[in-house]
């Protein structure tokens, strides 16, 4: 029986350095080695949505520095010890008898101790910069389904967000991508969209209009400077963890999401969008960030 131990994840408290135990040290499948500790600073890539990067850095090993040249979500079967990484994972999180866990890809082929000691530090620039595009993703979704709610909806929506205006972003949404101080959302305006009741070719003709009223939008908020807060149900990797920003009215926003992001809205120095159409049914919209 394995005696490791989920994975208890620091990134949510904005902590980017940290001692850590050393619970698994196997050769990775490509060349190096898969390094599993007890905690970790590192937000590691998701197997099931990986729209955000994993984190970079380094680990400190008996006193030598080594690159972390990828972060990934494992999964160990505690019957056998046996370790699967990224989409090799056979199971659903949370399955009894399983433990998942951040896996550290380290260079080096290394036979590590368990339990012994190792320093594990985060790129806090690089990380910061996929914070603010990832935090600037929720916004402007927001901004964009309250600019789109009044005028280009002819039918009453069944599903709102969470200011209460229909839902463009979930109900359109394809695909996803964070990246450094960027979020990239592809939207699909297809005849389902149309029937639940989006007027999507009077979008696409006043697509500059919508573009400048999700900007004001979006200038306004971050002049507030709300506060970004992550509300966590436990220190688990696979703990929920939930997005909340009191970004107008009182009304305090929350939204599931297991990335990293910013504690102020005052982070950034810009926070605005640019859309490309792609065709009558595919909308890109590009949310551009700095700090």
């Amino acid at each position: 029986m394995s005696g490791v131990t989920p994975t208890q994840v620091l990134f949510a408290k904005q902590q980017w350095q940290a001692m850590a135990e050393v619970q698994l040290c196997i050769p990775a499948e490509q060349e190096g080695s898969w390094l599993v500790t007890d905690q970790t600073p590192f937000h590691p890539v998701s197997h099931i949505w990986p729209d955000h990067p994993a984190d970079q850095g380094v680990v400190i090993i008996d006193g030598k520095c080594h690159d972390v040249v990828g972060c990934y979500t494992g999964a160990v079967d505690l019957a056998t010890g046996e370790l699967y990484v990224g989409a090799a994972i056979p199971v659903k999180r949370d399955t009894e008898g399983w433990a998942f866990v951040v896996v550290h890809h380290i260079q080096p082929v290394m036979e590590l101790v368990v339990g012994s000691q190792v320093e594990l530090i985060v790129d806090k620039i690089y990380q910061q910069a996929l914070s603010r595009g990832h935090s600037g993703g929720h916004l402007s979704s927001l901004a964009l389904n309250k600019v789109l709610h009044h005028d280009f909806w002819r039918k009453d929506a069944s599903r709102k967000d969470e200011l209460g205006h229909y839902d463009f972003h979930s109900y359109a949404q394809i695909q996803s991508r964070v990246s450094e101080d960027c979020s990239t959302d592809t939207y699909r305006l297809g005849k389902t969209l149309r029937k639940r009741g989006l007027n999507s070719a009077d979008l696409l003709q006043r697509l500059s209009e919508v573009e400048a009223k999700v900007n004001q939008q979006l200038e306004v908020w971050r002049q507030a400077g709300a506060a970004v807060m992550i509300r966590c149900e436990g220190k688990a990797l696979t703990d929920s963890r939930y997005w909340l920003c009191e970004i107008e009215n009182g009304v305090l926003i929350e939204i599931p999401c297991g990335g990293t992001h910013i504690q102020s809205l005052t982070d950034y120095s810009k926070l605005e969008v640019e859309f490309q159409q792609v065709s009558d049914q595919e909308l890109v919209m590009l949310t551009k960030t700095d700090g």
